[in-house]
């Protein structure tokens, strides 16, 4: 096995035990990155020399016994969107062209004090605003959608173009490309991981969080990552925590919520299947299986725009008057719309948002996690815009993507996308974990109790 193909705690304990350095990791991975960035497209740029540079440091420190953490030395990637001191920022867009960071992210800065390495920046969609991430493709199939926003970072994560990544999700953009590519991801609670530093798509509905191969990675990286910054208006005051799961695998006395409703709807049958049997393996480690009821269901995709539309285009207010032609078409014609959409509608949507929480915290007393489809169908074909059910139901690519997810979003909770398993086409299916706010340790757990029963997963089979 070469040290590209490593998952982040396999290369952390190599590192730790002197059987692989850091400077052979970051060079196995950039080699990596050589190889198969004409086939995917996964960066907007690759910080080379930073990261031979970064990488010589952390073997140095290596070797005279100082490991930073268990990140020490791993290569990540990075969204677009975050702010790495003299880095481009783009956004993936060409309204940002030339811009460069003057001061590091939050997270960048946690991850460079925890001796993690950057790889590069990873394309997002255009601000984020989108679902598909049309620069990249899929690592299983490049004639197929990444998904989005955070498309590069989970494309790589899939290929071996990098160790880990970040993403941000509004509406499940670290959960839907993860899922559509057979890797790990979690959006955590909101407020859990600070924000400052990251461009924003919708305030009140950004997430940031890591794409990594395992859910032992997610732990490990979220365990860097949350934390209070005041400079967050949203950031949680919440004690530190090791968010690693414990190696048991047994689920004796948890109940796993099986939504009756919703969440089975307009549901590719393969995509249900492979779900629903990875939810009966929670039933053979001890998970008690509670049918649950999903609440204001009919609301959830109105919310979902009603927050997220004229959030993003009060951001971008002064560039959409002065450069609109710098935008792509899709990303201009939501923001366009936004400046058409009515106060009301917008306080509408927070009140519809109050209910929602207050009902899913109900739910979430009945059970201590909800298993669900990530995603309702797996990575459609680059040029195809509508998914038709089998009952004559039209459906837009991105609503359709947005459907499962967004609950998430709107509510707070957290969610972790874990793959279960590939369609008859060979592409990746996802089963996401939602739980009560702050139940990070509760969702890593049972993601990895379900990993333990499976195979070793491959990386994504692109040339």
């Amino acid at each position: 096995m070469q040290p590209f193909e490593l998952s982040l705690t396999a290369a952390a304990d190599a590192i730790r035990a002197r059987q692989l350095s850091p400077v052979e990791l970051v060079d196995s991975v950039l080699d990596r990155i050589e190889k198969v960035e004409p086939h995917l497209q996964a960066y907007v740029a690759v910080t080379a020399e930073q990261a031979r540079r970064e990488a010589r440091e952390a073997t140095d420190e290596a070797a005279g016994g100082r490991l930073r953490s268990p990140l020490h030395g791993i290569p990540m990637g990075l969204k677009d969107l975050i702010n790495v001191a003299g880095v481009a920022t783009s956004a993936s867009s060409r309204v940002r062209a030339g811009h460069r960071a003057e001061a590091d992210s939050t997270v960048a800065a946690r991850l460079s004090a925890a001796g993690a390495v950057l790889l590069g920046k990873t394309h997002t969609h255009e601000f984020a605003y989108g679902l598909t991430t049309p620069q990249t493709n899929n690592a299983w199939n490049p004639d197929r959608v990444a998904g989005g926003s955070s498309g590069g970072s989970a494309v790589a994560v899939a290929a071996g173009a990098a160790t880990f990544s970040l993403g941000t999700d509004t509406g499940g953009s670290i959960r839907v490309p993860a899922a559509l590519n057979g890797v790990v991801g979690l959006k955590p609670t909101y407020g859990l991981i600070p924000r400052p530093g990251i461009t924003s798509l919708s305030w009140s509905l950004d997430h940031v969080g890591p794409i990594t191969r395992t859910v032992e990675d997610a732990g490990l990286v979220l365990s860097v990552l949350a934390g209070h910054d005041p400079r967050d208006p949203a950031s949680l005051v919440a004690p530190q925590a090791d968010y690693r799961p414990g190696a048991g695998a047994d689920l004796a006395g948890l109940r796993v919520g099986v939504p009756r409703n919703y969440y089975f709807d307009h549901v590719d049958a393969e995509v249900e299947a492979a779900v629903r049997h990875a939810i009966d393996q929670l039933q053979a480690l001890g998970a008690q299986l509670v049918e649950v009821e999903i609440p204001m269901t009919r609301y959830i995709q109105a919310t979902q725009w009603g927050l997220m539309v004229p959030e993003a285009t009060a951001y971008h207010e002064q560039t959409l008057r002065s450069v609109p032609e710098l935008y792509q078409a899709d990303v201009r014609i939501l923001l366009e719309a936004g400046q058409l959409m009515p106060a009301g509608d917008y306080l509408h949507a927070q009140r519809s948002r109050t209910l929602m929480r207050q009902s899913w915290a109900r739910l979430l007393d009945e059970v201590d996690v909800i298993a669900a489809p990530t995603v309702p169908a797996t990575a459609v074909a680059a040029d195809e815009e509508v998914i038709t059910w089998p009952d004559g139901t039209v459906e837009n690519v991105s609503d359709a993507y947005v459907r499962l997810s967004a609950p998430a979003n709107i509510t707070g909770v957290p969610s972790l996308s874990v793959p279960v398993g590939l369609d008859a086409a060979g592409l990746p299916v996802g089963m996401q974990l939602l739980g009560r706010p702050l139940g990070e340790s509760v969702l890593l757990r049972v993601g990895h109790a379900y990993e333990q029963t499976q195979p070793a997963r491959e990386l994504a089979p692109v040339a």
